[in-house]
């Protein structure tokens, strides 16, 4: 049979997202950074009205770097709850996960510098 409501099961998931994202701002300090890197760099892009293909890669680093970083909350919290005794191979877990995030952060760092450069360079030799 199916569901006589599956519009309002949808709304539900996106309620439940949103809350997950609530969460990790709340709770999580490198959330926190990434916001306030994610809006620098979107107003950096409106700024030196960049092109859509660097809007492109924009949208996919911050994408993958806040993605990433749901996965390692999620993940960090679920061993918690699984493993709250300290354990090597959970803190190997939890350190691999985290990594995961900051390899994403290191090439969004990159894509920032590869597009911003030379922006930026020429409006300071002026």
């Amino acid at each position: 049979m199916t569901d006589p409501h599956p519009l309002a099961k949808r709304l539900r998931s996106f309620r439940f997202a949103f809350r997950g994202i609530s969460e990790m701002l709340r709770t999580e300090a490198n959330a926190r950074i990434h916001t306030l890197a994610s809006v620098f760099v979107l107003c950096a892009g409106f700024a030196l009205d960049i092109g859509r293909t660097e809007w492109l890669f924009l949208t996919l680093t911050i994408a993958a770097v806040w993605s990433l970083e749901a996965v390692n909350t999620a993940f960090e919290s679920l061993c918690d709850v699984v493993a709250p005794e300290d354990r090597p191979e959970v803190a190997r877990a939890k350190d691999i996960a985290a990594a995961a995030v900051l390899i994403a952060a290191i090439a969004a760092v990159i894509v920032a510098l590869l597009i911003f450069g030379r922006p930026i360079l020429a409006l300071v030799s002026r």
